[in-house]
Parts: C-alpha cells; structure tokens; sequence
C-alpha cells in the first residue's frame, strides 16, 4: 500500500489544523476517548462546538492562543492508502518550522481564508512549497460557509492565487472549495456547493500518483554502516547498510564506490525480512558486493556511468534556522549531506530573497532568522550530490554550529562550482 506524505500550509486561523482534525474525524481515524477528552476541553474552553483542532494543538501555549506552533505529525489510512500529515504553523516567526514539516512531503495543502483571499503568508508557504520541490500542490479555499457557499467568491481567490503561481515553478495546482469545520467537500462531497464538479479532498488524497515523483533513474546508495558480524554463522559477512536516495538496484548491477572509485558487482540485497531482488527509495536495505573494497559511512555507491557531481565547493539556497547568531561570509559550520559529515565555510553571500515579492537584495552583509538566500560553500572533503530539483535526498543538507550543535540552516543545492 503506497504511503502519502502532506503537509498543511497558510496563513494564521485558516484552519489547518481544523481540517485535519476533520479529516481524522470523518475517516473514524479518532478513538472514542480522544473525542471525549476533545468535548470536554472544548466545553471548558467555552466553544459552541467540538475544537477539532485540538487533534494536533497538543501544547499549552497552543491551546491558549488557538494556534500551531510545534509541527505536529499525524497518521491514518483508507483502504486505499496510508496517510503521514504534517501541520505545520502559519505565524512568520515559525517558517523553519513550517520548512521542516514539509520538507518531506509528496504534497502541499496551502488553506487559503475564502473571506481574505490571498495574503502574504499564503503567498510565502506557496513559494516554500514551490522551493522544497514539493511535486503536488493543493489549494483548499476554507471557510466557504462564512461567504455563503458563494460560487464567485471561489472563482476570485482561484483567479488571484493562479496569478501569483505564475511566478513559480509548480507543476501540479488543484482548487478545491470547502468548509473544513463542517465538512464540505472534504471526505464527502458538499451539498451547499453544486456549482462545484470536482472531487473532495480525500479522494483527491487517495488518487494523486505519486509514483513518479521519485527519482527511480539515477541510482544513489549513502553507505550508513558496515554491517560485519563477528560471528561462526556469518564468519566472512560483509555488507553496506543504508537508505537508497534514488534508481534501482539488483544483483548483478555493476557499481562503483565513491570516492575511491573502485568497481564492483552487488552479490546480494538483503533485509529484515530476508534477500530481495531489487532495491529502490526509500527502502532500507544491505548491499553486499562480490569485491572486498574499503568502504566506509559517507561514501557512495552509483552506476559507473551515472555518477553524482563530486566537489567542494557548492552552490545553495539556505533557510536560516539560528535565533542566537545571523549568516555572515566566512563563517565555518558543518554540514551534514546524506551520510557524510564535512565542514564548510560561507565563502560568498550572493543574495537574500523576499519570499513575499521574490525580489531579491544583492550582496547582502548576513541572513537572519527565517531568511532565505543564496549561498557558496567550500568543504573541507568532497561530497557527492545532485542538484535538488533533481534529487531531493542528495541534494539537500544541514548546517550545524559546532560550539553549540544546534541546527542552524537547511539548504537546498542548486549547483557546483565556486
């Protein structure tokens, strides 16, 4: 069964976090004690109904304010797929909340207020969504019930948003009507909304193919760990345990290992549950090579005539995530790309973007909180990576701040060369 990853995205109070408790609520995803316990904190709470954002807003400060704050993960599943959402804030000050929900995601619900249309932080979680390459983007046109279930009001925020997705680079856009607090058009199709011939969201949810999103074309295995078990079972075991971020694998495949570059052939692919024939993303697996080769975490194993950009010097965009310190050229960090651990240091600050009007100021002197630009960076050792647009597992990274080990920025890699 194929698993769907999604994140929500919007503006403040456009209901996200409603929608989801609707769609855990009507897809019977909710145990019966959850809902009590949500009755009586809503009754306590003095609401005229049950607050099915509760659902997701589990801290404090959350409940207090009537926002999200923490990114909140959920499951459930239909008979036709499983689901991961991930309901990420809206407020400003927590985009790199908002960056690291969705930067898993097959695909995007940006909620959009029916009665304000598109404001500025629609606009910006639609250019995130656009820059994390997220591949589906869906447009839910919340709170119908407060316009009157109005065809026109529909129309003009769809108008409104296709004009600013213009400037971006989505290839996948749905529109679709709702009211998330009662239920229209989310798993059943509404009533109030006859003018409306498309699908509701679930089965929309249910239908998106996915299945190419994947990058099943360049094959990339990050070794994560030797596996070499000291034992009289497995005296002369040797394999290499990781995720594979992206093509296919199987036995016989000839390979090469970087950065040595010594050649081999995969022996065998096995599991958990036993040896396999082929191997592709995300699965977790062990390749055992019929060659006894140096092979260490962080390397990487490819086709000899399909191999990843190997350099020092990258080229990226950058989400700063430090609330103690700003980005500054020369600035030394380490950075974590697939397996491998390096450092680097900023060697030029190109420029900052406006994720607002997509402006962008050149030459800036640092990045602060939340900031998005473009930067170039030197490593001390070579990594091996794809541009992210083609690859987003080796052409995505951290940056890490050593006196502290905080996460500091994640970075999307756009290219090499200085």
């Amino acid at each position: 069964m194929e698993f769907l990853r999604f994140a929500t995205a919007g503006s403040v109070d456009d209901g996200k976090s409603t929608l989801i408790g609707r769609l855990l609520y009507d897809t019977k995803s909710i145990f019966q004690d959850q809902m009590e316990a949500i009755e009586d904190t809503s009754k306590q709470m003095g609401n005229e109904q049950v607050n099915l954002a509760l659902l997701t807003d589990g801290l404090r400060a959350e409940r207090e304010q009537g926002i999200t704050i923490d990114v909140a993960y959920r499951y459930f599943a239909t008979p036709k797929r499983k689901f991961i959402i991930a309901d990420t804030p809206g407020h400003t000050q927590y985009t790199r909340n908002m960056i690291t929900g969705a930067s898993t995601a097959d695909l995007a619900l940006v909620l959009i207020d029916a009665r304000h249309g598109v404001v500025e932080q629609s606009r910006r979680h639609a250019f995130l969504a656009s820059l994390l390459r997220i591949p589906h983007l869906v447009v839910c046109i919340n709170k119908m019930d407060l316009v009157d279930y109005d065809e026109k009001a529909f129309e003009t925020v769809k108008e409104e948003f296709r004009n600013f997705a213009m400037k971006l680079d989505v290839t996948d856009l749905t529109f679709i009507p709702m009211s998330a607090l009662h239920g229209d058009n989310v798993v059943d199709r509404s009533e109030n909304m006859p003018w409306y011939q498309g699908s509701p969201l679930l089965h929309h949810l249910e239908q998106v193919h996915i299945s190419s999103d994947r990058n099943h074309i360049d094959a990339r295995f990050p070794v994560q760990y030797v596996i070499r078990p000291q034992t009289n079972e497995h005296h002369d075991y040797r394999g290499y345990a990781g995720t594979v971020a992206g093509g296919v694998f199987k036995p016989g495949d000839e390979v090469v290992v970087l950065p040595s570059g010594f050649t081999s052939t995969v022996a065998s692919i096995d599991t958990f549950d036993g040896p396999v024939d082929e191997a592709f993303g995300p699965m977790s697996v062990t390749l055992r090579l019929t060659d006894n080769i140096d092979i260490s975490r962080g390397d990487m194993i490819c086709r000899p005539n399909n191999q990843p950009h190997a350099g020092q010097d990258l080229q990226a965009m950058v989400c700063w995530m430090s609330d103690t310190k700003p980005l500054t050229p020369r600035m030394k960090l380490a950075i974590k790309h697939t397996t491998r651990t390096a450092r680097v240091m900023v060697t030029d600050l190109q420029y900052q973007l406006d994720v607002n009007t997509l402006h962008r100021q050149m030459s800036p002197e640092s990045l602060g909180l939340n900031e998005i630009g473009r930067v170039t960076l030197r490593s001390t050792q070579p990594l091996f990576f794809d541009e992210y647009r083609r690859n987003r597992n080796t052409g995505s990274f951290v940056l890490i701040d050593e006196a502290s080990n905080a996460t500091v920025a994640a970075g999307m890699i756009v290219g090499g060369g200085a």
